[in-house]
């Protein structure tokens, strides 16, 4: 958490690390607890591909991720979302807390995020909750697909 509380710092971005006096593990625990949007919920996703791994920021916001369509953008014939043990290898963090930021994986960003002046979404520790600039996601991670 401390070293994407320093990137954020140094970037200039609005953001702030909230204390979860419970723990929060799908979009509608995020809106009933902070009284949002459920499209400002950001969860962020490992998937698997035969070119390897992406993190998938997608909005809580119910629609499903279409699947062919990252398919035919990435070039890739599979692609499936990664076992826990795999988030945990390729990342450090154990699904449910994998952070927005700081993840040494090309990134894929649902669009409807961007709508808002604030998302809220995975810290890297379960008792925090990431609230940010969702621009800071375009600039400090490594997008190469809006979705």
């Amino acid at each position: 958490m401390e070293t994407i509380r320093n990137i954020l710092i140094k970037s200039g971005y609005l953001f702030e690390f909230i204390y979860n006096e419970k723990p929060i593990y799908i979009a509608q625990d995020g809106v009933d607890y902070f009284k949002i949007d459920i499209n400002q919920t950001a969860a962020t996703l490992i998937l698997y591909t035969e070119k390897g791994f992406y993190a998938l920021v997608t909005s809580g916001g119910g629609s499903r991720v279409d699947f062919r369509v990252i398919k035919k953008e990435l070039n890739c014939k599979n692609i499936r979302l990664a076992t826990k043990e795999e988030v945990k290898e390729v990342t450090n963090f154990s699904v449910g807390t994998v952070p927005l930021f700081n993840l040494s994986l090309p990134y894929i960003v649902d669009k409807r995020l961007i709508e808002f002046p604030f998302i809220y979404g995975g810290s890297g520790d379960l008792d925090f909750t990431l609230k940010v600039d969702p621009q800071a996601l375009l600039s400090l991670n490594d997008v190469v697909m809006l979705l």
